[in-house]
């Protein structure tokens, strides 16, 4: 794993915001103040999590519904079972890091 710089706090205005590293879809969410990375990609069927809805911390899938912590990455509703992936992030001044 390394830390990669993925935006800016700034970047984030929306509460939500869709990155790529490589291979990896990316989203990071502000909640309460700190930012959060998981995979962007719902585990129950493609569709970005991003184009979904977030609400009290958790990611609502714009396909099927399926609703995930994105604190934690787990499931809190299916039809998805499978948690998302979590990365470790850092602010570091006004930027974004994650270890990816």
């Amino acid at each position: 794993m390394a830390w990669v710089r993925l935006a800016n706090m700034d970047d984030l205005q929306d509460e939500i915001l869709a990155c790529e590293q490589g291979d990896e879809q990316i989203a990071l969410f502000l909640v309460d103040g700190e930012v959060y990375a998981a995979g962007n990609v719902c585990t129950h069927d493609y569709a970005l999590l991003t184009d979904g809805f977030l609400e009290d911390g958790c990611i609502e899938c714009p396909l099927h519904a399926a609703r995930f912590d994105v604190r934690t990455g787990e499931v809190q509703c299916g039809p998805a079972k499978d948690h998302l992936k979590v990365y470790p992030v850092e602010i570091r001044g006004d930027e974004v890091w994650v270890d990816v």
